[in-house]
């Protein structure tokens, strides 16, 4: 084989492995009918009744009797433990729980207001009722205060505009990091208070 050839090979083995279709698998993935390859089984029937340990065979059929499906809901048991149901009906039910519980969780983000140490007094206003509308909406706020130049000699400023803040916010926000200085940055993070 010469040269071209293997990096031909070779290139065709790669190009093909990237390819290769994954099945994405949600949700738990449970053993029905004649997957189940145990034996003997404890079996649940469709009324949630136990009816004991009962050998694979005995338990198929009264699965067929009934119109339902065998399904393996505890393959780690000894011996495993499978109940007489719908699968296809309890894998939509499923389905609809999971995007139920998507749905109601709420996305929460961190939005920024930006000060700086000799913000006027109605700019501080409308900096503050814009975080009581991002708090408002479920969001955390960082407050971050740049320093420039001689600002840098005044830090106890931004400290106290920072406190003014905190008290201001109290009621609706709680302080889930206070402020600290960081280069010449001092940053604050104000959570919506759940309680």
């Amino acid at each position: 084989m010469g040269r071209l050839e293997i990096v031909n090979y070779w290139s065709f083995i790669i190009a093909r492995s990237r390819f290769v279709p994954q099945r994405k698998e949600t949700g738990k993935r449970l053993k029905i009918n004649d997957q189940i390859r145990s034996n003997q089984v404890r079996l649940i029937d469709d009324e949630e009744g136990q009816l004991g340990i009962i050998p694979i065979g005995q338990a198929k059929e009264r699965a067929l009797d009934a119109g339902l499906d065998l399904v393996e809901v505890s393959p780690n048991a000894d011996p495993p433990v499978c109940k007489i149901m719908d699968y296809g009906k309890w894998k939509y039910a499923q389905k609809k729980k999971e995007q139920k519980a998507k749905s109601n969780v709420v996305k929460s983000e961190l939005k920024g207001v930006r000060l700086r140490p000799k913000i006027d007094k109605h700019d501080l206003q409308i900096k503050n009722k814009k975080a009581i509308q991002f708090i408002g909406e479920g969001h955390k706020v960082q407050f971050t205060m740049i320093f420039r130049g001689r600002e840098m000699a005044h830090k106890d400023l931004g400290y106290a505009i920072m406190n003014q803040i905190r008290d201001l916010l109290a009621d609706i926000s709680k302080v889930e990091s206070p402020a600290r200085f960081s280069g010449r940055r001092m940053t604050m993070v104000l959570a919506p208070d759940k309680s």
